[in-house]
């Protein structure tokens, strides 16, 4: 078979490249072309373009790199068109992929969709032309099927990839012992906009807190000069890249960028305090259009505030400080977040892991639509 991917982001990259796996066990001839990262590339598929060009952020910077954009659309159709896929895989990016999946409809493609759009978040009326355009969806969240429910559409909750990813890094990564201080992890984001807009208030409130070791987790997309600029004044401030999961595994607590980052903070057990601060413009617009009650995956899951959420003129260094003091110092605080992690945990598990029973429902559905 042959499977066209696209992946836009750094956690598409890393359900992406799970799941062709997983496809691979079950299909040793798969021929598959892809949208996505490095680690799909390690995994066997042939990158077109790299996430690291696609990824942009809010409606502002959206609008400005809009001629980019349209340009991607043009050359992803002309390239699905000389491929010939037997099915297009959409991983979440939704801006881009319900533009292509409603063209690749038009031309007689099977679309499956793995890591639906948060339309529960916005826009929900997109449910109507997901629909229409959209062979099989496939669900991470387990709100997310009573969701569509409503909808008249029925779709697959296979369980959340990243709690098998965690996991096995647990299993094959032993604790590290005897570190000279408390560990603090910093996870600024993975684009530019908001790593310049969050690092900053991260790093200013490292200075309340000089019993601990400060540590910057840097994404592999981003330059080091890029880091340099924000980090030079912050000597006692350390860093690393590609290795996310090796600093959650040994911190005390976190300060996470609203995103995957959050979940996976809460699967390594690590109490964390959410921040989120984009451009006033884009964050007037969001507010007006989106109707969540929290930001964070960990929250929404579980429906309640697990986890603070420091948001656009909230996140300020003084009340990151307080906040920080908290999950580090308060007992109960603490016994109480690692009870909803627990929680959080039971409820995105299956009997099996997410990635092979998406992969075995994508193969499943092509067998029975030869």
């Amino acid at each position: 078979m042959k499977y066209y991917i696209i992946a836009g982001e750094a956690s598409g990259d890393l359900h992406g490249s799970n799941l062709i796996k997983e496809l691979r066990k079950l299909d040793a001839k798969a021929v598959i072309r892809a949208w996505g990262g490095d680690k799909m590339k390690e995994a066997g598929a042939e990158i077109v373009k790299h996430y690291r060009d696609l990824a942009f952020m809010g409606f502002i910077e959206v609008i400005r790199n809009l001629s980019t954009i349209l340009d991607n659309l043009k050359f992803c159709k002309k390239d699905i068109l000389q491929f010939k896929p037997d099915v297009l895989i959409l991983i979440d990016y939704p801006g881009f992929n319900l533009r292509i999946a409603k063209w690749a409809k038009q031309q007689g493609l099977k679309i499956i969709y793995y890591i639906s759009p948060q339309v529960w978040a916005w826009k929900e009326g997109r449910v109507k032309s997901i629909k229409q355009v959209v062979d099989k969806m496939l669900v991470i969240l387990p709100f997310e099927e009573k969701f569509y429910q409503k909808w008249d559409y029925k779709v697959e909750y296979v369980g959340h990839p990243l709690v098998q990813v965690v996991n096995d890094f647990l299993e094959t990564h032993p604790k590290e012992e005897n570190q000279s201080k408390p560990v603090i992890a910093l996870l600024p984001g993975s684009r530019k906009q908001e790593v310049a807009k969050k690092l900053p208030i991260m790093l200013e409130a490292s200075k309340k807190f000089p019993n601990y070791q400060f540590v910057v987790a840097k994404a592999s997309s981003l330059d080091e000069e890029f880091y340099s600029e924000f980090l030079h004044p912050y000597p006692e401030v350390s860093s690393v890249k590609d290795q996310t999961y090796s600093l959650l595994s040994k911190a005390t607590a976190a300060l996470v960028t609203s995103g995957t980052a959050t979940l996976e903070t809460a699967l390594f057990g690590v109490p964390q305090v959410v921040c989120y601060k984009g451009s006033q413009a884009s964050f007037e617009i969001a507010k007006r259009l989106v109707k969540i009650k929290y930001i964070a995956l960990v929250n929404l899951i579980m429906d309640k505030a697990v986890v603070t959420e420091l948001i656009q003129n909230n996140l300020t260094p003084d009340n990151l400080t307080k906040e920080l003091d908290s999950i580090l110092h308060d007992q109960n605080r603490i016994q109480q977040i690692k009870k909803d992690y627990a929680d959080l945990k039971n409820l995105l598990q299956k009997e099996s892991n997410a990635s092979a029973r998406a992969a075995g429902e994508i193969i499943g559905f092509l067998q029975a639509n030869a």
